[in-house]
């Protein structure tokens, strides 16, 4: 999975990473809830709307970010396609999906801590003379 990922980023880019996240998530379930309340849905529109709620969800907690965020711009693609009326949303959400799903979930995230970079330390072996010695 770390393949995924460029780098994660922290300090300030990390920070606007999360915010990113946060807004798009955010954005994504409160649209796709207003969707689930007006009724009556058409076929196949509460799938649509409940993918677009576990994309916002995993975007949230920075789970499996490139695969939420490629479905996420998938998803606002196909709304864009199929309900053409006040297509500037799905437009913006499309691109945050997107664009998350190439940068990545920064810093502060559960990617982060599940697939980040690893320190690991190695220590000095003692040499031969050493371990021979009267």
């Amino acid at each position: 999975m770390r393949r995924l990922f460029w780098a994660f980023a922290t300090g300030v880019p990390g920070v606007a990473l999360l915010f990113m996240r946060v807004v798009t998530a955010a954005a994504l379930a409160f649209r796709a809830g207003i969707g689930l309340s007006t009724t009556p849905l058409a076929d196949g529109s509460a799938a649509i709307l409940l993918l677009q709620i576990g994309a916002g969800l995993l975007l949230l907690v920075g789970l499996w970010t490139p695969v939420a965020g490629l479905l996420a711009a998938m998803l606002e693609g196909w709304m864009l396609v199929s309900r053409p009326q006040d297509p500037w949303p799905h437009i913006l959400l499309a691109t945050l999906g997107g664009a998350l799903a190439l940068l990545g979930p920064g810093a502060w995230s559960i990617d982060a801590r599940l697939y980040g970079w690893k320190r690991v330390a190695i220590r000095a072996r003692p040499t031969r003379a050493a371990e021979y010695d009267p």
